[in-house]
């Protein structure tokens, strides 16, 4: 696993696990896994399809047993107060738990009665929800005619009926057009800012994590990689890149032929220098350029980013 350097963090935590494994025959899914997430914090399990994000939520939310190995989520041991861990949490999963066949204010009062509060109590629950959620002006339609966006609301404000202290999503906005992803962020963010709930993501979209969690796991093969914030994980990547923009393919062949270890985007005119984005390798490039008479249209410094730390750390550059 790389090694990233510790930040200041709250002692109390939300959920903790210790060598989590995980089988399925002769498939290995979970490695022996640990975790340590602060209450009222945002954390994001990243991975590939198929590297056990899914089977770790599914054993930390009592869905499934792990193998072996221990965890506790809200101050419940996972095995021995599998009671209390149920009662403290709630799970949106990636497919939908909305029933179609009943309107929005339905389908939360269903959860009510699941959670067995008081009518009274139930119907000022979801009343509160559907206007946090801003379902007010459809609470008394039909699920079947909501829009993903609207689907993905409902969904969490159903989770959120039993008033759950740690809340599981995985992949919450997957499906979902940029505009209702944006929304689904905020409702993420005022969660934690406003009731001091904690979130475990998981996600397969890097921005998200980059935008929402404060601190961020890569799970592959099994194992957790690499651990820590955004910016902690950014600088595990060496360097980042220098992008130079050419007018035509001739300015082009001409600068790729001065750098050795250049990408060449023929498509887009494009060439993608590594380096350390420092103002000497900067000045070198464009040095470099001026003396050949290779003339560039645009310069951009880019560092590395999360796709980058994605790709090195799961072994996915070379696919």
């Amino acid at each position: 696993m790389a090694a990233i350097p510790t930040t200041a963090v709250s002692t109390a935590l939300a959920i903790s696990a210790v060598g989590l494994t995980k089988s399925y025959g002769d498939k290995q899914v979970l490695r022996g896994i640990d975790l340590e997430i602060p209450a009222g914090t945002v954390f994001a399990l990243l991975g590939p399809n198929g590297a056990g994000k899914t089977t770790t939520v599914q054993i930390l939310s009592t869905l499934i047993p792990g193998d072996g190995g221990s965890a506790q989520v809200a101050g419940h041991d996972l095995v021995r107060g599998a009671d209390g861990v149920r009662k403290a949490i709630g799970v949106t999963g990636q497919f939908s738990a909305v029933d179609n066949l009943l309107t929005a204010e339905e389908n939360l009062m269903l959860m009510a009665d699941l959670h067995h509060l008081p009518r009274r109590e139930g119907r000022r629950r979801a009343e509160e929800l559907l206007r946090r959620f801003d379902l007010t002006d459809v609470a008394g339609t039909p699920a079947t005619t909501f829009s993903g966006g609207m689907r993905r609301k409902l969904d969490l404000a159903m989770t959120l009926v039993g008033d759950p202290k740690v809340i599981f999503l995985d992949e919450p906005t997957t499906g979902l057009d940029p505009r209702s992803r944006r929304t689904m962020w905020e409702i993420i963010r005022s969660l934690v800012a406003d009731h001091g709930v904690t979130i475990f993501l998981t996600t397969q979209y890097l921005d998200e994590a980059d935008e929402l969690a404060d601190r961020i796991a890569v799970l592959d093969g099994g194992r957790i990689v690499a651990e820590g914030t955004a910016e902690e994980l950014k600088r595990i990547v060496p360097g980042g890149r220098i992008r130079l923009q050419f007018a035509d393919a001739a300015q082009l062949g001409a600068a790729a032929a001065l750098f050795d270890y250049a990408t060449v985007d023929a498509e887009a005119l494009r060439l993608d220098i590594p380096g350390d984005n420092s103002v000497l390798t900067v000045k070198a490039v464009l040095d470099t350029l001026d003396n050949a008479s290779v003339r560039a249209e645009s310069l951009v410094v880019e560092t590395a980013d999360l796709d980058d730390v994605f790709l090195q750390l799961t072994g996915e550059g070379g696919q």
